[in-house]
């Protein structure tokens, strides 16, 4: 599964200045005073959706919204963040709210909220993505959504993460019917729910639908164009870990390694080392003083450049770390085929290296849940051929989406995907499947997607790179105005503030510094093709 990072996307799924304002105050049920054109709030409950149980039909005066308090501590606790720490949006305009229950088979229970502004509606229809192994709605994506006038929806995907059975992947064991709800049920009907009330209240269907997400919820856009490619007519997908079996499996490849030999565990410190060297060999003067390689497919440093050349040092690698650091960049790799299973990180991110002899949990259980249905499976015998290929015929069905994905295009969707070069994720990968998606889609369709790689930003955001950026803006306008994302201006937020701005270019263009302007200025840089000599 993706990383486990609960809060990213809430926080950079759109611009930050319309991050949650959260308040003390409770919610109100209250009935919506007459508006016309436009059924009351209460009497949605009484909506006959298939398979639905109505459990909260509500009007949510404006700025009176909070989330659930299990929500807020879990978030309040991620490692790394500080809701209080990001810039505040203005209070909540007013919403009908109307949580219910999804139950498309006897095992089924997918919780799931639309949410309906009373008044500025803007015809369009927003929804957000999960992380991870899901498992709660994503309220503060809802709350931005909300608050720049759109009807928005989010989903569990069918399991409740603050129960024990409910967090990782352990709801899948023995519960295939749950596995499906994950995989895609659970985000369709969501979304033809979704369309169903906004028809019912608004008396008019939406003019778009947005799908915006990362992680997780980047692989969920990828899923719904793929099978249900009537569903969105515009996809954010950021970082999508596809195929997600060959990414789980990047992601145990290193401990797997320094498990089995002990010789090839590296310290922090150590790559640390090999990020400064990295760094000083491949960088720019911008991504020097910036702290970030702007290039990392163009770097052609090695790690065997820091060999020891007599003792271990603090100042060297053995030839032990050598190889370590050369595997983790190569990533697993098939025994029968000697083809590499997923890519390992791009150059550049070594500071998020770790090979310790452990398992990476969100990866861990997609095989030993989702794939082998095995609570004892032990992760230390994974067989790089048999398993990879057993565990990609369990799930890969569900779960995987292949290059094809005419349908959505021939429909009039358009696809924009991000990754930061910083991602666990390597970005040569995603271009790689970006490339075959254009070649696919023909001529006719091939300017339908777009792909941006983003210089020092993590995983979905954050890093030292210009992680913010108006995702939602973005496709909307692609969408509506037909001016696909060539450029756009992202921002690196500090303590509220704007700190610097850079621009974003449609891969495989880079942004080039011209030389001379203010290198935290975005005017002062160009987007060229990536052979174009720098100034």
């Amino acid at each position: 599964m993706p990383y486990p990072h609960p809060l990213s996307a809430l926080l950079t799924a759109f611009p930050r200045r319309f991050s949650l304002c959260i308040t003390g105050a409770t919610l109100a049920t209250l009935m919506l005073p007459h508006i016309a054109h436009a059924t009351s709030c209460a009497e949605l409950a009484h909506q006959a959706l298939p398979d639905t149980t109505f459990t909260t039909v509500e009007v949510v005066q404006a700025g009176k919204w909070q989330p659930p308090q299990n929500q807020l501590s879990r978030i309040m606790s991620a490692p790394g963040m500080n809701v209080a720490g990001h810039p505040t949006q203005a209070p909540n305009p007013a919403f009908c709210r109307v949580a219910m229950t999804l139950h498309p088979s006897a095992d089924s229970h997918i919780r799931t909220e639309v949410w309906l502004p009373l008044k500025g509606w803007n015809g369009k229809l927003l929804g957000v993505g999960n992380f991870g192994w899901a498992g709660s709605l994503m309220y503060y994506g809802m709350a931005t959504g909300v608050g720049e006038g759109y009807a928005v929806t989010s989903t569990d995907t069918g399991h409740d993460s603050s129960t024990p059975e409910g967090q990782g992947g352990r709801f899948t064991l023995g519960h295939p019917e749950k596995l499906i709800d994950y995989a895609y049920r659970a985000d369709h009907l969501m979304t033809t729910t979704a369309k169903a009330l906004i028809e019912a209240f608004y008396k008019k269907p939406a003019s778009h639908a947005y799908w915006i997400g990362c992680s997780l919820g980047g692989l969920e856009g990828l899923i719904e164009a793929k099978r249900y490619p009537q569903d969105y007519d515009g996809i954010v997908a950021g970082a999508p870990p596809n195929p997600i079996v060959n990414f789980n499996a990047e992601q145990l490849w290193a401990g797997w390694m320094s498990y089995h030999n002990p010789a090839l565990r590296v310290s922090r410190d150590k790559f640390r080392l090999l990020n400064t060297a990295v760094m000083n060999a491949c960088a720019s003067p911008v991504g020097k003083k910036q702290g970030f390689l702007d290039e990392p497919d163009k770097c052609t440093f090695t790690p065997d450049q820091l060999l020891c050349k007599g003792n271990d040092t603090s100042s060297c690698l053995t030839a032990n770390e050598v190889q370590a650091a050369k595997n983790i960049y190569q990533g697993p790799v098939n025994p029968q085929t000697h083809e590499v299973i997923f890519p390992g990180p791009a150059k550049g991110s070594e500071d998020g290296f770790s090979a310790d002899g452990k398992a990476f949990p969100v990866a861990l259980d997609l095989f030993k849940y989702a794939a082998f249905q095995n609570l004892n499976w032990d992760w230390t015998t994974l067989k790089w051929d048999t398993d990879i290929e057993e565990a990609t015929r369990k799930v890969g069905p569900l779960l995987h989406v292949d290059d094809n994905l005419t349908p959505f295009f021939q429909h009039g969707g358009r696809l924009l995907m991000y990754i930061g070069w910083n991602d666990g994720h390597n970005p040569e990968q995603l271009a790689g499947y970006y490339q075959s998606l254009q070649h696919n889609a023909g001529p006719e369709y091939q300017n339908d997607v777009r792909l941006i790689t983003i210089p020092g930003m993590g995983h979905c955001y954050g890093g030292a790179g210009c992680d913010t950026f108006s995702k939602l803006g973005a496709i909307d306008n692609w969408v509506s105005n037909k001016q696909a994302p060539e450029t756009i201006v992202a921002s690196r937020v500090s303590n509220g503030q704007v700190v610097r701005t850079r621009p974003l270019c449609a891969w495989p263009k880079v942004a080039r510094y011209d030389g001379h302007g203010n290198m935290d200025d975005a005017s002062s840089f160009t987007c060229v093709a990536p052979d174009s000599q720098s100034k």
